[in-house]
Formats: C-alpha cells, structure tokens, sequence
C-alpha cells in the first residue's frame, strides 16, 4: 500500500511537471516570437512563465488536495459536484488574478512604464485559464477514477479468491462425525474380541484423521494415496458390516499418479455405503473403477441399490463434491448420478492437467 502511494505521489508530480511546463514553455516561445523585442523585453516573458507555471502548479496542487478532502472520487454526487463547481471557479479566479498582477508589475519593473492590459487581453486569460482548470480537473478525475476501477477490479479477484479458498477449505477434507462415533464404538466393541484387529483399526482411523486435517494445505493428490484412505475407509466399515460388504477395485495402474482432488472418492464409497449396501437386508456390492477417456480421468463408484429420493442431510456429501469440483474445474468437470440394472452409478470426469 506504502509502495502504490509513492509511486502515485511520483506519477503526480511528474504529470505536473511536465504538463504545466508544457503550457509554460509552449506560451513564452510563442510570446517571444510573435513580439518584437524591442516592444517587450524577452526577459519578461521569462517572468511571466515562471509566474505561470509556479501558479498552475502550486493551485492545482492545493486543488487536489480538496478533492481528496472530499474524497471525490468516490463519492460523486450532486453536493460533491457543486463543491468542485465552486473550488472550479475560486482557483481559476485566484490564477487569473495573480498572473495577471504578477505581470503588470513585472513588465513595470522590467520597462519602467506599465503595461495597460486591454479589456480583450483580461478576459481572454481568465477564459484560457479557466479551460486549463477544466481540463486539469477532467484529466485528475479521469485517472482517478481508472486507478479506482482497476483497484477496485484487483480487490473483487482477491476478494473471490478469497472466498474460493475459504470454500474449498470448508469443503474438503471433512470426515463425517458419525462414521467417526461409530467407528470409535465398534472398535471399542472389536477389543473384547480381537485386540490386534482393533489396535489396526486405531491406527487406520488415526490415519484418515490425520489425512483430514492436511487435506485443507492441497487441492490436489495422487490417487494411489486417495486410495489408501479408501481402504481405511473400507476396512472400518467393516467391523459393523462384515461379509454384507463386498468391495472391489478396478484400477487403471498407469493413473494411479494423476492428482485428484482429496476426499472425493472417499465421499463417493461413503455415500454408497451409506445409502445404498448398508440399507439392504443381505448386503451388497461396492465396486471402485478409476480409468480414462478423452483427456479427462474417470471415477466410477457402482453399488448395490436403488436411487432413491434423498433428504437434505443425505445429500451433503454429493453437494460437497459438487461444489468443489464446480470451483476447482469450472464446466470443465462432470458428477453424475443414476440407476443403471439395479446399481447405482455415481461418475466424475475431470481433466487431466
């Protein structure tokens, strides 16, 4: 911020500077070549630039002080405009009227006589001045209210990158609080029959936490570590459902290495697990087919069941993946959902970067 305002303070000056010499230079040529010197002394003229340009730059200076004061830029309205309409007229009168003193007394301290300024000759400065006021307001004005729009552009793609990572953050790397009682409770009850078993399950459950937590550091993993928490995932489920669930694998190896978001196969074995081989009477079958087509990978979840009406609570999972995949990828990636031979079929296409 320290370093934006010193570079406008500079740019300032310089515009300044140069556009006010400008006038100065481009006046008291003019002067000095359309007089003869032996009517008006050159030297004068040089007086009179130096009145010229000290006045315009030292007035619209102050101007702009003002106009910050106000605070202008942002706030223009019909007060705000009467106040610069004011502020308009008090500069270009002071400038007209101390240019215009400056020069009659240097021209008589230069000639020694005084130069009488002809009605034409007063009015035609304050109208020049005044038009170089004006334009000195609308060139300002016009710069401030680009830089205001470039920033105010820079601030909202923050502001939006802000709120997409916070998103993602909020949305990856959740583990349902559910799996995780129940998980604690079936292993409870796993020790008073399988004290091995249960230490294993510990450490795959400390696992996924641990996963969890360091999802919200990355966007992206490889699937085979995808994977591992899948099998953790997987093999605390069955504690509870034992040979109801049957799971199986049909892995690309050569894909095995793309980077996928975390969590979403996770979501997607949880969400068939869940709602679909844990609401049937005999069990049923999860299979995991991960492969490619098109430049673009395929996650495939099947299980045994019906797609059924879900509630608000049973379609947090499957709105998480939505979401994220909607922010990460755009139109770019696909989540599909349908009933296909008494399987539920749960796809999601992303492109290969």
């Amino acid at each position: 911020m320290a370093r934006s305002t010193k570079i406008n303070t500079y740019l300032f000056w310089t515009l300044q500077i140069v556009g006010w010499g400008f006038l100065t230079i481009a006046n008291v040529w003019s002067k000095m070549y359309l007089v003869p010197a032996e009517k008006v002394k050159p030297n004068y003229f040089l007086v009179e630039g130096f009145i010229f340009i000290t006045l315009g730059i030292g007035l619209t200076s102050l101007l702009r002080n003002y106009l910050k004061r106000i605070d202008f830029i942002a706030n223009q309205n019909q007060k705000s405009y009467i106040k610069v309409f004011l502020a308009f007229g008090i500069v270009s009168w002071l400038f007209s009227g101390i240019l215009i003193a400056g020069a009659h007394y240097s021209f008589l301290y230069i000639h020694n006589k005084p130069n009488d300024f002809s009605a034409l000759e007063i009015f035609s400065t304050i109208i020049n001045i005044a038009v170089f006021i004006f334009f000195w307001i609308l060139f300002y004005v016009g710069i401030k209210s680009l830089e205001r729009l470039r920033k105010n552009k820079i601030d909202r793609l923050k502001l939006e990158t802000e709120l997409k990572d916070s998103q993602l953050n909020t949305l990856k790397g959740q583990l349902n609080p559910h799996f995780m009682f129940n998980s604690l409770n079936n292993i409870r009850g796993l020790m008073l029959e399988d004290v091995d078993k249960a230490r294993d399950m510990l450490t795959r459950l400390s696992e996924m936490l641990r996963y969890s937590l360091n999802m919200n550091k990355v966007d992206a993993i490889p699937i085979a570590q995808e994977l591992e928490i899948v099998d953790n995932y997987i093999a605390l489920s069955k504690i509870q459902l034992e040979d109801r669930l049957v799971y199986e694998q049909d892995i690309k190896q050569d894909l095995t290495q793309i980077k996928i978001p975390p969590m979403v196969l996770q979501m997607l074995i949880e969400n068939a697990i869940k709602h679909g081989v844990s609401n049937q009477k005999n069990g049923g079958k999860i299979t995991l087919i991960v492969t490619d087509d098109n430049n673009k990978i395929i996650l495939q979840v099947n299980n045994t069941g019906t797609l059924k009406t879900e509630t608000d609570s049973t379609r947090i999972g499957l709105n998480n993946i939505k979401k994220r995949l909607e922010l990460l990828y755009g139109n770019d990636a696909t989540f599909t959902l349908k009933e296909v031979e008494n399987e539920v079929q749960a796809t999601i296409e992303i492109p290969v970067s």
